[in-house]
Order: structure tokens, then sequence, then C-alpha cells
């Protein structure tokens, strides 16, 4: 995902930084719309030190996203993965 990355205070809630954000969004292994109506989107990725995150953003515009979530990876996520 090559875009603009805007922040919620949120985001940063469980002590991922933004770096390791912008590292797994770069690192994606899985992104799907979350909740259509609310304009969520789910996103997999590795962060700088191989751990799963899970980060959540909605779309601004072609160009941005915004994270409001952030956090390692819950396991029942995983089986996202396959």
């Amino acid at each position: 995902m090559d875009v603009a990355i805007e922040y919620n205070p949120s985001a940063f809630k469980h002590d991922i930084t933004e770096s390791a954000i912008r590292y797994a969004i770069m690192n994606v292994v899985y992104d799907d719309i979350w909740d259509e109506t609310e304009d969520k989107h789910l996103l997999l990725g590795f962060d700088n030190n191989g751990n799963l995150l899970e980060i959540m953003y909605n779309v601004i515009d072609e160009n941005t996203v915004n994270v409001f979530h952030a956090m390692n990876c819950q396991s029942i996520y995983y089986h996202l993965l396959n």
C-alpha cells in the first residue's frame, strides 16, 4: 500500500509506534474491508521486528488512509492468514 498515512491518537493506545505501523502497512499479508457501513478496513502485517500487527483504518481518499487502531495481532485473526 503506497499511500499517505494519517494517525488518530487512538492508534498509539497499545504502544505501537508510527514506524512499526508504517512498516506493517508496507509488509501487508491481509487487507480487506471490515465494516462497509463505516468504511473500516482491517490490515494484518509484520512490523520491523517480525511481530504480526492488526491495524484498522479508514480510507480518506485514493491517496490517504487514517489509522485509528494498531496492536499486536489477536489470535482470532490468524485464520485470515490462510
